[in-house]
């Protein structure tokens, strides 16, 4: 049984830097795709970034630039670091991982006040 949990959320001023964390636990990380997503307030789910297996990249346009996805196999975590905070990046975050099932962490809440 795959579990995956977060942590690092939290309240930080708008320009301000949080850094994610997600621990995996079960199955083979290092087969899985990771990716973290994120649920605004009154708003549908979207990702922000994901990471491969082999460790190809992507991002949201609007977090290009100042989110940093990376992983570790050996310690089976995957990070997500944030730089220049606007409040609009106020959401729970959901860490997911993807290799045959698809799981889902407990989400964390990111709040950046103006």
């Amino acid at each position: 049984q795959v579990q995956l949990v977060e942590s690092g959320g939290g309240l930080v001023q708008s320009g301000g830097s949080l850094r994610l964390s997600c621990a995996a636990s079960g199955g083979p990380f290092s087969m899985y795709t990771m990716a973290w997503y994120r649920r605004p307030p009154g708003k549908q789910s979207e990702l922000v970034a994901e990471i491969t297996r082999v460790g190809i990249t992507n991002y949201a346009d609007s977090v290009k630039g100042r989110f940093t996805i990376s992983r570790d196999n050996a310690k089976k975590t995957v990070t997500l670091q944030m730089n220049s905070l606007k409040p609009e990046d106020t959401a729970v975050y959901y860490c997911y991982g993807n290799w045959i099932s698809k799981y889902w962490g407990q989400g964390t809440q990111v709040t950046v006040s103006s």
